[in-house]
């Protein structure tokens, strides 16, 4: 928990002389999107598995690892207690390695919780799940630097990936997130995630992966992975089986169909945009950057569009236990966004990403009406009935949204937005919003 003396709202409402009867009305919107989505997700991992020959000249009893990360990826949890059951099936030893980097407070114990917080134990697996944090060097990169993998994996004959393909929240190139990713920072564990930051400043987070995921393929027993696609409704759109020696080449290909795939916000143009809350089950770096328009990474260019003037995020997901990572892609964050902060778990994230602009702490405000009438300040709009808002529940969803009355008027012309009647903003007796994405 962090503890600021927060200043209260008549003092920030002192500095300008604007009122929110002043800011244009609101509606709530909706996109509406067909998306492909896969009708079986147990049919398509088998299938998946199929695809993985290595799997088939296992003995009878073989120790199989399946890796399952940290993200609040919906059909996952079926897929992976489908793969188990399949290689159970074939005669195998399946278990389950939780493979999420630093997350979960780079314990054992808090990465077995984030697995429990998604439904899959032991119990809901019928096997083992094999939570640990040790590692050991397996080679060295160019620059001589060590290339970390779970023990837990190393002692196992063999090691399917499980991950979702999509673009990265720190850089663009041929191999993002993926299953490439998932080997390099799942398999290594926080330390592997360090390392791979570490020298992906002075070589590239692309080309670190590229090269520490080749080595682990190779110094492993890793036989393949199952690369998940999602579509704009969080649900999968493809699941795919792929050797290991074709992931580095396949993965090129399942990212570009994944970015045809993506879920971005229906207007690319605002000044303010509101998060209701971050958190490490909506994206690695709390917010999806590719949503917000926002890298705040190391040598990375930030990216055109979206244009957002500024960011004001409203609170921390409960599943992030505190990890707050992200906030310093906002501008604005409520004081009960810092009230639920765990500078240790975020600092670790932040330490093991390499990155610590994403924790900076944003003006903190009291209310959302404090915000409103503070962000007008900082945004260069004469009139506020001007102000383009846009108001989201996370970066997960961002086709139902609550917009200001100039957005509305842009999406009445749309055939692919439904959007709702007009309404005045309004607030409750502690100056939040008296609307939300509970209401609707």
């Amino acid at each position: 928990m962090v503890e600021l003396d927060v200043p209260d709202a008549d003092a920030l409402a002192a500095i300008n002389d604007v009122d929110v009867a002043d800011f244009p009305r609101f509606a709530f919107a909706e996109r509406h999107r067909d998306p492909p989505r896969v009708d079986d997700v147990a049919a398509a991992t088998r299938d998946a598995i199929d695809a993985i020959p290595a799997l088939d000249a296992l003995d009878d009893g073989a120790d199989v690892a399946v890796t399952m990360g940290s993200r609040g990826i919906h059909d996952m949890p079926e897929l992976v207690a489908t793969a188990v059951d399949e290689l159970r099936e074939r005669g195998l030893e399946p278990f389950v390695l939780p493979a999420m980097g630093s997350h979960g407070g780079a314990t054992a114990e808090g990465q077995r919780e984030v697995l429990e917080e998604y439904g899959v134990t032991e119990d809901s697996l019928g096997c083992e799940i094999r939570a640990s944090m040790a590692v050991e060097s397996v080679a060295e990169d160019d620059e001589g630097r060590p290339v970390p993998a779970s023990t837990v994996a190393l002692e196992a004959e063999a090691v399917l990936l499980a991950n979702r393909v999509k673009l990265h929240t720190d850089f663009r190139g041929d191999v993002e997130s993926g299953l490439a990713k998932m080997a390099v920072v799942g398999l290594g564990k926080q330390r592997g995630a360090e390392e791979m930051h570490n020298a992906a400043i002075s070589r590239g987070l692309e080309t670190a992966i590229r090269e520490r995921a080749r080595i682990l393929f190779e110094e492993t027993p890793v036989v393949g992975g199952i690369a998940l696609l999602d579509n704009a409704h969080e649900r999968a759109a493809r699941i795919e089986g792929v050797p290991a020696d074709e992931i580095l080449e396949r993965e090129p290909e399942l990212l570009e169909a994944s970015a045809d795939l993506f879920a971005g916000l229906p207007v690319e143009d605002l000044d303010l945009l509101v998060v209701d809350e971050l958190g490490k089950d909506v994206s690695g770096s709390g917010m999806d950057t590719n949503v917000i328009g926002r890298y705040r990474y190391a040598g990375e260019e930030e990216p055109d569009t979206p244009d957002i003037g500024r960011i004001y995020a409203r609170g921390l997901t409960p599943a992030s236990h505190g990890n707050a990572i992200g906030m310093g892609l906002a501008d604005f964050a409520h004081e009960q966004l810092l009230a639920d902060v765990d500078l240790a778990d975020t600092y670790t994230n932040a330490a093991t990403s390499g990155e610590p602009a994403r924790v900076f702490v944003p003006v903190v405000t009291p209310s959302d009406r404090a915000t409103l009438e503070l962000a007008y300040s900082m945004l260069g709009v004469k009139d506020p009935a001007d102000l383009r808002i846009a108001y989201v529940e996370n970066t997960l969803e961002p086709d139902a949204l609550y917009v200001s009355e100039p957005v509305a008027a842009d999406f009445d012309a749309r055939d692919d937005i439904d959007v709702g009647p007009r309404f005045d903003l309004s607030f409750d007796a502690a100056g939040d919003f008296a609307f939300g994405f509970d209401d609707d």
